[in-house]
C-alpha cells in the first residue's frame, strides 16, 4: 500500500474520544472491508451479551454468579437499589478512611501515623494495585506501598527486612474473597508473626478487604481489626481494580480514585455503542481476531511507551490470558482458545526483541501504548530542537513504521498523559475489548477452571507431604521412595515424594539421606 492509500486508511479508522483525549489507531492491522463485514453478525450478538451482562444476567452458571464490575463506576447500573447503595456507600467508607489514616485520625500505637503499607494478596488482588501504583502514585505519597504477592520465603523476608525500621508505622491490607486462598494467607501468617516478633499486635495494624463472613472476615471481625471492607461476589480477581482491592491501596497512596472511576465510567459509555468502527473495545476486539483467525495465532505484545506503565503488560497479561484461554468453548467444544501476552517497555525494548519482532517468527501483533506529554513541565533541548521525549517519540514511530514494512501488524493506543482518568479508561478499554472478543469466538471470559485446577493439585501435593513425614516418623529404619510411597498409600506417585523430599532436605526439615540425590533410585531416607 502507497503512503497516499496508508494515510487514507488511517483516517478512516483512527478512532478518537474527545473527553478523554484517547486516540486508537488499527490502521495497521491489515484486515479490509469485507472481513469486517463478515463479523457483523458475531458483533450484534457480542453488543447484545454485553448489555445482558451489566443488566445482571448470570455469566458464570456454574458458579452462578453475575458480572458486574461495569456497576462499580456507575452505580445508577446495578439490578437493584441495595447494591447500588451499597456499591456509593463503600466508596464513601473508603475515602474517609484513607483520609482519617492520612491526617493521623487513625494512627498506630507507636507513632504518629502510618508512612507505609504492606499489600497482601495474589492474582488480580495484587496486579492491579502494582500497576495503579507503579503508574500513578506520587513520588513522595503520604503512605508507600510494598507488596507480598507470592509464597516465596525470601520475598516475604526482603520485603519485611526493607520496612524494619517502619514496621510500627506500617498499616497491612490482606486481600483475598474467600480467605482461603493459600498465598494471601501465607503471607498473612508471616507477616502476623513478624509483627508479634517486634511486640506489635497485629490487629491495631490490619486491614482485610474481603467476602462479608468469609474466613478473612471473621478473623478480622473475632480480632478486631481497624477495618474490613466488602469483596463482592459478582467481581472477578483480575476485574477488580475499581473495587476495594484496587481503590483502598490508591486511596492511601493519595491517588484520586473518583477520577479513575470517572474516565472508566467514560470509558465504559463508548465502548458501549453497537457500532464497530465507533467503539474502540470492539475494533480492539476486531483486531484481535483478525491477527489470531479467530483463534489466537499470535501473540499480543505490549508496548507501553512510558516508563510508569511498565506494569501494564503484566496487568494484561492476567486480564486477557485468564479471560480468553479456554479449553471448551460455550457448547462444550474443545477449542483451545486464548491470546498470549508479554512485554517490556519503549524503548528498552529496542535493544531487547525488537530484532525478533521484525525479522523473526511472525507470530505476534504489537500494541502500543503513547503518551502525548513527555512530562511535567517544559523539557529542555539536548540537541537543536529535539529533546528526550522526541527521542521517545521518535522511536515508537520508527519501530511502528519498521514492524509494518516486514509485515508485523500493529495497534496504537494514545493517551494524552498518565493520569487517574486515563489510567481508568485503560482498564475499562481492555476489560470491554476482552468480553467482546470472548463472545466472538463464544468463550466464557469469566471463569478459571484451570487455576481452581492448579490450587487442588498443590493441594494434594501438601496432602502426601503429610503422609510421606508421618511414614518417616513412624518407621525406624531408612527406606527406599519405593517403600515410602507404598506405605503413604501412594505407589504411583514416587516422583512426587523425591521432589518433597529433596526440597525437605535443602530446608533441613529432618529429613536424613543416604546416598546420591542426583540418583533417585539409590537413595534412602530416614526422620531425623
Amino acid at each position: 500500500m502507497d503512503a497516499k492509500a496508508l494515510w487514507q486508511r488511517y483516517q478512516n479508522w483512527l478512532y478518537f474520544h474527545e473527553g478523554l483525549g484517547l486516540y486508537l489507531d488499527v490502521s495497521r492491522m491489515r484486515f479490509d472491508d469485507a472481513f469486517v463485514e463478515s463479523l457483523q453478525s458475531k458483533f450484534d450478538k457480542a453488543f447484545a451479551d454485553m448489555a445482558e451482562l451489566e443488566k445482571g444476567a448470570i455469566a458464570n452458571p456454574d458458579e452462578n454468579r453475575m458480572v458486574g464490575h461495569y456497576w462499580l463506576r456507575n452505580p445508577d447500573l446495578a439490578p437493584t437499589p441495595e447494591l447500588t447503595q451499597e456499591i456509593v456507600q463503600t466508596l464513601e467508607q473508603i475515602e474517609a478512611f484513607a483520609e482519617k489514616v492520612q491526617t493521623g485520625a487513625i494512627h498506630p500505637p507507636r507513632a504518629n501515623r502510618f508512612t507505609d503499607i504492606i499489600s497482601i494478596g495474589i492474582g488480580g488482588s495484587a496486579l492491579g494495585p502494582q500497576f495503579v501504583a507503579e503508574a500513578l502514585a506520587p513520588d513522595f505519597p503520604p503512605l508507600k506501598i510494598h507488596f507480598i504477592d507470592n509464597s516465596d520465603p525470601a520475598g516475604i523476608d526482603r520485603t519485611l527486612n526493607h520496612l524494619r525500621n517502619n514496621l510500627a508505622s506500617t498499616l497491612v491490607l490482606v486481600i483475598s474473597k474467600s480467605g482461603g486462598t493459600p498465598e494471601p494467607r501465607n503471607g498473612m501468617i508471616e507477616v502476623k508473626k513478624a509483627y508479634a516478633g517486634h511486640n506489635l499486635d497485629f490487629a491495631q495494624y490490619a486491614v482485610a478487604i474481603t467476602s462479608p463472613d468469609s474466613n478473612l472476615d471473621k478473623v478480622a471481625k473475632s480480632e478486631g481489626w481497624l477495618a474490613r471492607f466488602p469483596m463482592y461476589d459478582w467481581v472477578g480477581g483480575r476485574t477488580s481494580e475499581m473495587s476495594t482491592v484496587g481503590l483502598v491501596p490508591a486511596a492511601l497512596q493519595g491517588i484520586d480514585i473518583r477520577a479513575m472511576l470517572e474516565g472508566a465510567k467514560e470509558m465504559d459509555d463508548a465502548t458501549r455503542v453497537p457500532d464497530v468502527k465507533n467503539n474502540p473495545a470492539a475494533l480492539l476486539a476486531l483486531s484481535w481476531y483478525f491477527s489470531g483467525n479467530g483463534r489466537g495465532e499470535k501473540d499480543m505484545v505490549v508496548l507501553p511507551y512510558k516508563d510508569s506503565l511498565l506494569l501494564f503488560s503484566r496487568y494484561l497479561q492476567q486480564l486477557v490470558m485468564e479471560s480468553l484461554g479456554k479449553e471448551k468453548d460455550l457448547d462444550g467444544k474443545t477449542v483451545y482458545q486464548g491470546i498470549a501476552v508479554y512485554g517490556n517497555k519503549g524503548s528498552t525494548d529496542q535493544h531487547a526483541y525488537v530484532q525478533q519482532l521484525r525479522e523473526g517468527v511472525p507470530n505476534f501483533f504489537a500494541t502500543f501504548i503513547e503518551v502525548l506529554e513527555d512530562r511535567k513541565g517544559s523539557s529542555p533541548e539536548i540537541d537543536p530542537g529535539v529533546t528526550v521525549g522526541d527521542y521517545l517519540s521518535g522511536f515508537l514511530q520508527g519501530t511502528r513504521q519498521a514492524l509494518y514494512e516486514n509485515q508485523r501488524d500493529s495497534v496504537t493506543v494514545t493517551i494524552p498523559q498518565v493520569n487517574p482518568r486515563t489510567v481508568g479508561a485503560l482498564i475499562a478499554l481492555y476489560e470491554r475489548a476482552v468480553g467482546l472478543y470472548a463472545s466472538l469466538v463464544n468463550i466464557n471470559a469469566y471463569h478459571q477452571p484451570g487455576v481452581e485446577a492448579g490450587k487442588k493439585a498443590a493441594a494434594a501435593i501438601l496432602d502426601l507431604q503429610s503422609r510421606v513425614l508421618a511414614v518417616l516418623q513412624k518407621e525406624k529404619t531408612a527406606l527406599s521412595l519405593e517403600q515410602i510411597a507404598e506405605k503413604a498409600g501412594a505407589a504411583e506417585q514416587v516422583e512426587s515424594i523425591y521432589k518433597i523430599l529433596r526440597h525437605l532436605y535443602a530446608n533441613q526439615r529432618g529429613i536424613v539421606l543416604q546416598g546420591n540425590l542426583g540418583q533417585p533410585s539409590s537413595l534412602k531416607v530416614s526422620a531425623s
